[in-house]
């Protein structure tokens, strides 16, 4: 057995009894019932998910882009009295054991600059970036806004 054959073969055996390749495939945050609401004639369109973290620390979502979209941007709608404005922010908390829902009247995604005709029943992708540096390629479903309330 050469050197350099025992030498990679004791860091597999040590990563292995502390659980480093255990722990290394386990994504901590999911993605469930993402879906985007489409609106007609290259009109800006709105994503929306359930976020689950199953780790033991909170973890901000602090990005997202898609290769569908030119532009994508976490928004907020704030209520100011009579009036609703979307605003945009630059992370969302997904708390310990427990879920963040982007839905409509709150936060979501603001996807414009579609690349390519995007229409109803059409799927589309968007990479969503968290502070511990994990990363989600979540699919999300092409809704038509009829199909949405």
């Amino acid at each position: 057995m050469s050197m350099k054959f025992k030498a990679v073969a004791a860091v597999i055996a040590v990563a292995f009894s502390t659980g480093a390749f255990a722990a290394a495939g386990a994504q901590a945050i999911s993605a469930e019932n993402a879906w985007v609401r489409w609106l007609p004639n290259g009109l800006p369109a709105a994503g929306y998910v359930t976020l689950t973290n199953n780790g033991d620390k909170p973890v901000d979502l602090v990005g997202v882009s898609s290769p569908d979209y030119g532009d994508a941007m976490l928004h907020e709608t704030v209520s100011n009295g009579s009036t609703q404005q979307m605003v945009h922010v630059d992370k969302a908390t997904v708390p310990a054991h427990g879920q963040l829902s982007i839905k409509p009247g709150g936060y979501h995604f603001m996807l414009m600059d579609a690349k390519h005709k995007i229409a109803p029943g059409d799927t589309v992708h968007l990479k969503l970036e968290f502070s511990d540096g994990e990363t989600l390629d979540a699919p999300f479903a092409v809704k038509p806004p009829s199909q949405t309330k």
